[in-house]
């Protein structure tokens, strides 16, 4: 078979699929072909690239190092003919898929808001939205845009910056009566500190110590994994909690919480930005209409 004769985007497909899927089984049912055609479609791809793909067992498939590379660049060649598609049918409509990933406090208090007036300017686009308060690979998540706070680390993702929310300190009505309230740093080793379960940015509180700033190590009695559920745990009295001021705003407007230690509060403050993978050229147009709606519309 000549090289013109071969049908790459094909083999690509039914090798993603494989992979996706877990095995040559489920993908021959995807693809419309059989088991031993499928295994034989690898094989033949293999050989012609002169490297194992997978390492099979009767049980699953494993990846080799040659083969997470292949499967990664093939996800983006399929998406960009996928993409190349839509555009030759509906020129630069934003239309098609677009994985999000963000917090469950950004979610809920400021995404969500939001949905329903950019999905009526973009009807052809759909939202898979995931949540979590980790940072996550947007290359292994398969996300198109992820919603984070803090400073950008990876060189190989490109940010748009949203706003900056500052902090608070703070706890329910219920909980202060039960406990005394904090009024110094060192009050704070008496009360139940809520806190994330993973490692963060910046250690500790950010709390004023004679005018110099100073990140007080907490403890936390409780630790969560989002801030919203922090949120939730600290309405309910378990204990004291450092939040962003748009998740807990309605809360304290409605006597839910109450801002603490207010006077030693810095005014720090914690950005926020849309952030994507910047190779591989130009945006989809789905994905910079998301992009350039949440830069205008966000406010926090």
């Amino acid at each position: 078979m000549s090289r013109q004769d071969i049908n790459r985007s094909g083999e690509m497909e039914v090798f993603v699929r494989a992979v996706e899927l877990g095995g040559f089984s489920a993908a021959a049912t995807a693809c419309r072909m059989t088991p031993s055609a499928v295994s034989k479609l690898v094989a033949r791809l293999e050989t012609r690239l002169g490297t194992r793909l997978i390492n099979r067992s009767t049980r699953r498939l494993q990846l080799t190092p040659e083969g997470c590379a292949f499967y990664e660049r093939s996800v983006s060649i399929l998406a960009d003919i996928a993409e190349a598609e839509r555009h030759a049918s509906t020129g630069e409509q934003a239309a098609g898929p677009i994985r999000i990933n963000t917090s469950a406090s950004f979610g809920n208090h400021v995404l969500a808001p939001l949905l329903p007036a950019f999905m009526a300017l973009h009807p052809a686009v759909t939202l898979d939205i995931s949540y979590t308060d980790k940072i996550v690979d947007l290359m292994e998540e398969r996300a198109d845009v992820a919603i984070r706070a803090g400073p950008l680390k990876d060189s190989s993702l490109i940010a748009r910056k949203l706003g900056a929310a500052r902090k608070l300190i703070v706890a329910s009505p219920d909980y202060l009566h039960h406990h005394d309230e904090p009024k110094s740093i060192a009050d704070l080793e008496k009360h139940c500190r809520i806190g994330f379960s993973y490692s963060r940015a910046i250690a500790g509180w950010p709390l004023l110590d004679q005018d110099e700033t100073v990140h007080v190590p907490v403890t936390p009695g409780v630790q969560i994994g989002d801030g919203d559920g922090m949120r939730h745990m600290a309405i309910a009295g378990v204990g004291i909690a450092r939040l962003a001021d748009f998740t807990v705003r309605a809360d304290i407007a409605a006597g839910r919480l109450v801002p603490v230690l207010e006077n030693l509060n810095p005014g720090d403050i914690e950005e926020f930005y849309a952030v994507y993978i910047g190779a591989g050229g130009p945006l989809p147009a789905r994905v910079r209409a998301l992009l350039d709606f949440l830069a205008a519309n966000v406010r926090l």
